[in-house]
């Protein structure tokens, strides 16, 4: 740890331990808190939110930002897509072959939509027309990652000063939003539905509140054969990642895992029958379960809140117009196209949680339901290819028209 006169830098394996005290804290506000508990925030949500706000009050009281290495947490991401290719059979994607067109679809409305209300909000600030892309789609669904790609290309072009930071802010509290919206939702549509899981072909996805021993009992050997499947995944999707980056194509380094995982985990246990491939396993799961909690956690605990104190009126009448418009549609056109069951509820929470938020906030937001309701594998097979994969494209096509435009 380096403390300075304006910093305090936390190092990679310091940043990592307190991602796991971070999980922790957060397990025991939402066991404590009824509010938390009853509406399925997922523990990193709650314990990494906290610890945002305590750096924002070492940032008031000291005049310095606390800094993380967040190295380890992008190690994490890699571990958790890949676990979801592992977790991918075909028989599963041909399934959901239907769902999967539908949500592609409902998400470009949503992209669209999203940057028609950026827009308004910009022009209602005061803002050139064009920085309503940031007030929209790229930095909700696109996430701090696209906000800060495209921050210089409007500041430049359309004369917004501080752009960046402007997605910055906007990504952050879509972050925080997409973690507090997904859980309420899917309670509300399950319950006021009665909808209930379907057990057929379940698998262990993520390991459930009430598992039972069946559930749980693993050694250190199943883990580490577990670890050897994920690592040989990785090792294929850092290859094709070089591949694709020789070419000049640009493309998150989880998104080839992602495929390397489902690449082997259909192959392997056909050719090799009696390898004991680990795929959807208590062992995989905890793993899964393992590297999303402390990713989430680090990221929501390194959240510069402090940055959010510019364009006050700004970035509340963008958080309100979005998270209404997002939730509006899920109630009256996602929920209803996905077929009104339990795994549109499920998928419900994960679309709050990546149109708002990021990938891995949708997933723990459908972790949390599932653990308390039932599984629904589907949805975390659905979910990541449109997520993770197509939404990048979708969104960068948008920004480019609405710019033009």
């Amino acid at each position: 740890m380096i403390v300075d006169s304006n910093l305090i830098h936390i190092d990679a394996l310091m940043a990592f331990t307190a991602g796991i005290v971070v999980y922790f804290i957060g397990a025991k506000l939402t066991r404590s808190v009824g509010f938390l508990r009853e509406y399925n925030i997922p523990e990193p949500v709650s314990g990494g939110f906290l610890v945002a706000i305590l750096t924002l009050l070492v940032f008031w009281v000291s005049g310095r930002q606390v800094v993380f290495d967040l190295a380890a947490r992008d190690a994490l991401l890699i571990y958790f897509f890949t676990i979801v290719g592992l977790n991918a059979r075909l028989s599963d994607l041909a399934r959901g072959g239907r769902p999967f067109l539908i949500l592609l679809c409902l998400t470009i409305v949503l992209v669209v939509l999203q940057n028609v209300v950026g827009t308004a909000v910009a022009l209602l600030g005061g803002l050139p027309p064009q920085a309503g892309i940031l007030l929209g789609s790229a930095s909700f669904i696109g996430g701090h990652g696209t906000a800060i790609a495209w921050g210089p290309t409007i500041a430049e072009r359309f004369g917004v000063a501080g752009a960046a930071e402007l997605g910055t802010a906007v990504a952050t509290l879509g972050l925080i939003s997409a973690s507090m919206l997904g859980g309420p939702v899917a309670k509300f549509l399950i319950e006021r539905n009665r909808l209930e899981p379907a057990t057929e072909g379940a698998g262990v996805f993520i390991v459930p509140e009430d598992a039972g021993p069946a559930q749980k009992t693993f050694d250190h050997v199943d883990v580490m054969r577990t670890l050897l499947a994920v690592h040989l995944a990785i090792f294929i999707g850092l290859a094709v990642h070089d591949l694709i980056e020789a070419a000049g194509l640009k493309m998150p380094l989880f998104v080839p895992c992602l495929l390397a995982g489902i690449l082997l985990t259909n192959t392997v246990p056909f050719v090799f029958k009696n390898v004991g491939w680990p795929s959807r396993t208590p062992a995989t799961a905890m793993v899964s379960d393992f590297s999303l909690s402390v990713f989430l956690a680090m990221s929501l605990m390194s959240m510069q809140l402090w940055t959010l104190a510019g364009s006050a009126f700004v970035l509340i009448a963008t958080l309100v117009a979005q998270v209404a418009i997002v939730g509006a549609f899920i109630f009256l056109v996602f929920f209803r196209l996905m077929g009104r069951d339990y795994f549109a509820a499920v998928l419900s929470a994960g679309f709050a949680g990546f149109t708002l938020g990021a990938t891995p906030t949708a997933i723990a937001n459908m972790g949390a339901v599932t653990k308390r309701y039932g599984p629904s594998p589907l949805a975390f097979i659905v979910l990541p290819l449109v997520s993770a994969f197509f939404v990048d494209i979708i969104n960068a096509v948008v920004i480019q028209a609405f710019l033009t435009l």
